[in-house]
């Protein structure tokens, strides 16, 4: 289990992650949609994921999901590397109704974000714009490159849901163990 805490005068959150865990939430950001998203990934990913972020909801979401996004990715960073004795590289395709989202990535220890999606507006009172400040934030502090393409779909809500279930498989494949891959790289080093 690793924690990981992060204190400013925007955010005050504690995140708590077990990375060959069975999927287990408690999560408290003060926005419920992005809870409900964070809850997705979790079950997906099997990670087991704590969160409880006291933000400045009062102004808006931004830096609540933004910090949530810096301090997971840190926790997950600190508790894959040294990458070793896994598959390293993840991808899924996820369908929600009319909606279909890949993700492939990399436990590069090399940060790299492409995230492709046509979203304007909200989904409920969440700003449609915070998914890709969330998914910079993580992929960045958890060092992988990541590519999150919508192939299709209309629904707000199918689209940022199926982005977020298709980082979870995809990281959950990634992270699959296999102890004759040693190190996965031809460098000896990631």
């Amino acid at each position: 289990m690793v924690e990981k805490k992060r204190k400013t005068k925007e955010t005050d959150i504690t995140v708590k992650l077990h990375i060959y865990g069975s999927g287990r939430s408690d999560i408290d950001t003060g926005v419920g949609f992005f809870d409900h998203m964070l809850e997705s990934f979790s079950k997906h990913s099997l990670i087991d994921l704590e969160v409880k972020c006291v933000g400045d909801t009062h102004i808006d979401d931004h830096h609540s999901v933004e910090d949530v996004g810096i301090v997971v990715g840190q926790a997950i960073a600190e508790a894959i590397y040294p990458i070793e004795g896994v598959e390293r590289f993840g991808n899924a395709a996820i369908v929600m109704d009319e909606a279909c989202v890949e993700c492939c990535l990399d436990l590069s220890n090399r940060p790299y974000l492409v995230y492709e999606a046509e979203l304007e507006g909200k989904v409920g009172s969440f700003d449609v714009e915070l998914a890709e400040e969330f998914f910079k934030s993580l992929v960045q502090n958890a060092r992988i490159s990541a590519h999150i393409v919508q192939q299709r779909g209309k629904n707000k809500h199918h689209i940022i849901e199926a982005s977020f279930k298709a980082l979870a498989v995809a990281l959950r494949r990634a992270l699959v163990k296999n102890a004759k891959v040693g190190i996965p790289s031809t460098k000896d080093v990631l």
